[in-house]
């Protein structure tokens, strides 16, 4: 088989500048330019929200790929695609659209807001079928289908039934990848058993009568993988960090992988990001604090001299640590520091936070909406990144962080211990809590303060943090030798 001739096709519900939602839109906007670099052909393919500007990211209809049937169990509906190329490398994007489904951006959020559950399994339902329909109507058939999330989870199921008989999908490979254990997609089985056949549905993983997509693309998947080692050997046997699914992937850990996140150093590099206020580098690091003064000023808090801006990046939930970052708010208040939390969600916490914000003007700021070029100056701008979250596949934003000499003080869930080499006296690159506790989270803080506070040794903590290799490199030749073997079979 000649090394260049292979084809992968990504599918995912998000990719980042599109749709950033959780780190798999930071995943899909660095990894398959990686895997293209191991000598395969990638392509991408995600669903077309309405809140995708089609001007500011070039998208344009393809005439070929308009009209594209869908063919449901009761009925047929009707697909059109755009196309663009992800930034900063020529991979092509496919945007799939139908105005009643992904009109409004709803495919990953609705769910977990006890919104419209039915709507939730039409919209997955199109968008899986859709995904192997535009294949056909492209006529471009990859090797290997890789699939992320719960909302990508039917692709492999679907081959293996309705499409078995179907030339075009002989003997393509799946890939299915576990970015978030906590996020299952549970969904009401009637509403499936109105969109798909029997032999689709009675091949789903029911329970009480829900439907649990995760499980369901890790059953059907030739290979699963998740985005590094420590959560891997985490949600198979570390009781409630399972969520249900230690078993299953018990039962398949022969072909279960953990593989670490990289990043994209073109894109995340403060000595060439065109997004931040000023470039800078380890040589000439005073120009983060021109990032800093404008990050203050973005998020209407003033400059003060010496003191540190602490910032949360996150969604609003229970995982991601907002019940911890509610709990130490007082906490975090009473020290010496300018907070910004930026992220949505829950509005409950949203609101809390807001509020919060309101009481201490000066010193807290809430960002429940912001830009591709506000997450950069973000990252650039901060002086610490606290990371609450309760567990971590692995997440990229700690790698930003550390490039660009933000220092992460983080929960040691999942991936993060293989990321961040906890500080000591002789080195270090951030801080890490072990026990899952608003003090603990705060003493933490307060001993990455002590050091910030200390000229000397900040610098050599900052310095360490930029000069770590968080280049795709390594895990990308993984991958490419599991994608071999895997096809080999």
């Amino acid at each position: 088989m000649s090394r260049r001739n292979f084809k992968v096709l990504y599918v995912s519900g998000e990719v980042s500048p599109f749709v950033r939602i959780s780190p798999l839109a930071d995943f899909m906007a660095s990894f398959p330019q990686a895997i293209e670099e191991e000598g395969f052909e990638a392509r991408i393919m995600m669903p077309k929200y309405g809140t995708i500007n089609d001007r500011k990211f070039r998208l344009h209809d393809v005439l070929r790929l308009s009209d594209i049937e869908v063919h449901l169990k009761e009925k047929i509906d009707l697909l059109d695609v755009k196309v663009t190329a992800l930034p900063s490398s020529k991979i092509q994007t496919y945007f799939l659209y139908n105005e009643k489904y992904f009109k409004r951006n709803g495919l990953f959020t609705d769910i977990y807001n006890e919104s419209d559950l039915k709507g939730s399994v039409e919209k997955v339902v199109f968008f899986n079928v859709g995904v192997l329909e535009t294949l056909q109507r492209l006529g471009w058939k990859p090797d290997i289908i890789h699939c992320h999330d719960w909302h990508a989870s039917l692709v492999p199921l679907l081959l293996k039934t309705v499409y078995a008989d179907n030339d075009f999908f002989m003997d393509i490979k799946t890939v299915f990848t576990i970015h978030n254990i906590y996020r299952q997609g549970i969904l009401p089985y009637k509403a499936f058993q109105r969109l798909l056949p029997e032999e689709v549905c009675s091949s789903l993983h029911c329970s009480n009568d829900e439907v649990n997509l995760l499980y369901t693309g890790v059953e059907h998947a030739d290979l699963l993988t998740t985005t590094s080692k420590s959560y891997a050997e985490k949600i198979v046997h570390d009781g409630p960090q399972t969520y249900g699914l230690g078993r299953v992937l018990g039962e398949y850990q022969t072909r279960f992988y953990g593989i670490l996140n990289g990043i994209d150093i073109r894109q995340w590099n403060p000595s060439t990001d065109k997004l931040i206020k000023k470039r800078y580098s380890i040589e000439h690091i005073e120009g983060k604090l021109d990032n800093k003064k404008a990050l203050l000023q973005e998020t209407g808090l003033p400059y003060r001299e010496g003191v540190p801006v602490v910032g949360v990046i996150a969604n609003f939930d229970e995982f991601q640590g907002a019940d911890l970052l509610k709990q130490s708010l007082e906490q975090l208040a009473a020290l010496d520091i300018q907070l910004v939390i930026s992220g949505s969600g829950d509005k409950t916490y949203e609101k809390l936070f807001q509020d919060f914000a309101l009481e201490h003007p000066e010193q807290v700021s809430v960002q429940t909406e912001y830009s591709d070029a506000f997450f950069h100056l973000s990252i650039a701008g901060l002086d610490i990144l606290l990371m609450p979250g309760m567990i971590e596949s692995c997440g990229m934003i700690q790698m930003f962080a550390m490039s660009y000499g933000t220092i992460p003080v983080a929960y040691a869930g999942g991936g993060i211990v293989e990321t961040i080499e906890d500080h000591d006296e002789e080195s270090g690159s951030g801080f890490i809590f072990y026990d899952y506790t608003n003090q603990s989270l705060v003493d933490k803080l307060q001993e990455a303060l002590e050091c910030f506070h200390d000229e000397e040794s900040w610098l050599r903590i900052v310095t360490e943090a930029m000069t770590r290799d968080f280049t795709w490199k390594n895990s990308a030749e993984e991958y490419n030798l599991l994608y071999r073997e895997l096809l080999e079979q």
